[in-house]
């Protein structure tokens, strides 16, 4: 019988499952995962979970008898050690093999690592998994002074949850401003003075140079001598691709795990999807790679119609969000290559939207507490992106009306 086999367990390994069953796909499955956990939501990690407002068994995507039910063989606590493009098989960590006709990559991604002495300490903390997440929340339960390195999503995220939580927090950042490689200066302004008007303290331009642990504190030294005492570190300085196992076996990789359109590797049999992915979206000029759940769901489904031989070529505009205390930052689009930009609302608390064109066409859009400008924006850009920047910035004009 034809086997399909789907190397990780996250959001888009569960969707390519999902999807091939959905497809008519009647064949055997093999889903195979490193981590003790059946699939389950990471973006609810730096948010609700860490606040205690939601449990381990409510971040799981699907109940455990759903497997089951689908026919899937659901192998948890499993490393894949190497893959066999030529024989059609891959060998886990206790040493069998599986035989596959059709194979899927999903293996995500892992957070980058702070290089520097000291970052091994137990009191320094990453967020990544469910295991991480917990770890972070039970060290918050004890800790009085948090220092966070990275001003990045993940970063702003866990700051503004331990102010909530009523803790000292200091965010360092190495570059100029907070969010650098994701958002214009004015939100990075914006949003650096949402954490300050918290209480957060932000050191930008500042390199981690060292953190030395003693008996009753964790201390942060930044290259310039500044000194950070702390109860708890959190590391969120991004991260990479997991593509140890695609370049062993001989897959194209470029920071990331190279894919078509139709979510094909440079092997016919083998697709990938995901944050692993370097990928090419028939909306945009060039490939990219992208962390996103949205991109993760869209992309697995058409990497589940490649592996039943029915392929659809990869066209989705990619949306992303970031919730810090009472604000919702929703993006769309991707904003790199950019040279102009429409400002509509006011940028405050009670919510805007930046609007990032190339040439005449909007290609991104930030929306802060806005979400029908949100939803608007998507269909602008689905649609072309191209409208009049003048009807676009101002407030009165129903966005619904540049779609038609």
């Amino acid at each position: 019988m034809t086997r399909h086999v789907i190397i990780g367990a996250g959001q888009a390994g569960l969707q390519i499952v999902e999807s091939l069953r959905k497809e008519g796909f009647s064949g055997e499955i093999a889903l195979i995962g490193d981590e003790a956990s059946a699939p389950y939501q990471r973006p609810p990690l730096s948010k609700k979970y860490l606040l205690g407002q939601i449990t381990a068994e409510r971040l799981l995507f699907r109940a455990p008898e759903h497997y089951g039910r689908l026919g899937v063989e659901l192998r948890l606590s499993t490393r894949v050690t190497a893959i066999d493009p030529a024989a059609h098989t891959v060998t886990l960590a206790e040493g069998s093999q599986l035989e596959w006709d059709r194979l899927a990559l999903a293996t995500g991604a892992r957070v980058r690592k702070l290089g520097v002495p000291g970052a091994e300490d137990p009191r320094v903390h990453v967020l990544r998994g469910v295991e991480d997440a917990e770890a972070l929340r039970q060290g918050l339960e004890q800790a009085a002074r948090v220092v966070v390195i990275g001003g990045g999503f993940i970063g702003l995220e866990v700051a503004a949850i331990a102010r909530k939580l009523g803790l000292e927090v200091k965010v360092v950042e190495a570059q100029s401003r907070v969010l650098p490689r994701v958002v214009a200066p004015l939100v990075s302004t914006f949003f650096h003075e949402l954490h300050t008007g918290h209480g957060v303290r932000i050191l930008l331009d500042q390199q981690v140079a060292a953190l030395v642990p003693s008996a009753d504190a964790l201390t942060v030294q930044t290259q310039d001598g500044t000194v950070i005492p702390a109860d708890l570190v959190v590391v969120g300085i991004g991260v990479l691709p997991n593509t140890e196992l695609a370049e062993a076996a001989g897959l194209a990789c470029d920071a990331g795990i190279v894919v078509d359109e139709f979510a094909r590797t440079s092997h016919p049999h083998i697709v990938s999807a995901g944050d692993c992915t370097r990928h090419r979206n028939l909306l945009f000029a060039a490939p990219h790679r992208l962390e996103s759940v949205q991109n993760a769901v869209d992309q697995a489904k058409v990497a589940a119609s490649t592996m039943l031989d029915a392929p659809v070529p990869y066209a989705q505009v990619p949306w992303f969000w970031s919730d810090q205390y009472d604000v919702k930052l929703q993006m769309v689009g991707i904003s790199t290559g950019h040279d102009s930009l429409v400002v509509r609302g006011v940028p405050g608390p009670d919510g805007f939207s930046v609007f990032y064109r190339s040439g005449d066409r909007v290609i991104a859009v930030d929306s802060i507490n806005k979400p029908a400008e949100h939803m608007a924006a998507r269909k602008l850009i689905a649609a072309g992106g191209q409208c009049d920047p003048e009807r676009l910035a101002d407030t009165s004009t129903d966005l619904k009306t540049l779609l038609q």
